[in-house]
């Protein structure tokens, strides 16, 4: 089993981050920072397959574990991901848990799943598959992301479904769907997340969490989440350029 799954799935308080940037030397600005993981935002950054590749790459230089949010529940973005020598995936959108064991069954080689054997950079192109073969099933982290009405519904069902190592939730987009946004939202939202992580521990599954900022980790750290994504590379370059700008401004003042 790889260091950082048995971190996971021991529920070792990890801090990571969104990498958003489409290009190596953010990833490695950002593993530089002391950031337990990255997550390869695939989803919802302008990313190409091939660029996924290159950044899971400079994460490895620095021996940060790299994991990456992939578009969808399709597996072959999954194995994608994976070939590039991800050590996990995060599957958003899951709203059941057939969807869940989708996810599982596209990250494990049989007869624990149905992901494909392939000569990528996980498997040292083709020269390493058996060595890979032999602990891949072990070394990959599954992540899946509940933030839907729907998923709120089906929480304890996802929860049980064997081999989901992280329960990770998307505060965003969980708020739309239960409208729940704004101040006015507030106390509905977070019963909704306290369901979602005490459903998750009541399965022995590990409860992860979007903060985005860290004012944010500390109350869901106090209730048993333990996996956390800070922001983005994008969010803190946004952040640190005003915040100087502003300092700047001031000592011109």
């Amino acid at each position: 089993m790889s260091e950082f799954r048995q971190k996971c799935i021991g529920k070792t308080n990890l801090v990571g981050s969104f990498a958003a940037i489409p290009h190596p030397v953010a990833v490695e600005v950002m593993a530089s920072s002391g950031l337990d993981f990255l997550c390869i935002d695939w989803e919802h950054a302008q990313i190409s397959r091939e660029t996924i590749e290159a950044m899971v790459r400079a994460a490895d230089v620095h021996r940060v574990p790299a994991m990456v949010r992939v578009p969808g529940h399709a597996p072959e973005a999954i194995q994608a991901a994976l070939d590039s020598g991800a050590q996990g995936v995060l599957v958003p959108r899951v709203s059941t848990s057939e969807q869940a064991a989708m996810a599982v069954k596209a990250s494990r080689y049989p007869p624990f799943g149905e992901r494909g054997v392939g000569p990528g950079r996980a498997a040292g192109y083709g020269y390493r598959i058996p060595e890979y073969l032999a602990a891949a099933n072990e070394r990959v982290v599954v992540a899946v992301q509940v933030e839907t009405a729907e998923g709120l519904a089906n929480i304890e069902a996802i929860a049980a479904v064997d081999s989901v190592d992280v329960i990770f939730v998307g505060p965003g987009d969980l708020s739309v769907s239960i409208d729940a946004v704004g101040p006015a939202g507030t106390d509905k939202l977070n019963a909704a997340i306290k369901s979602i992580i005490g459903a998750t521990l009541a399965h022995g599954r590990t409860a992860g969490i979007f903060c985005a900022s860290p004012q944010n980790v500390g109350r869901w750290a106090a209730i048993g989440a333990s996996f956390f994504v800070l922001a983005s590379d994008t969010m803190f370059l946004g952040a640190g350029a005003a915040a100087n700008f502003a300092a700047t401004r001031d000592e011109l003042a």
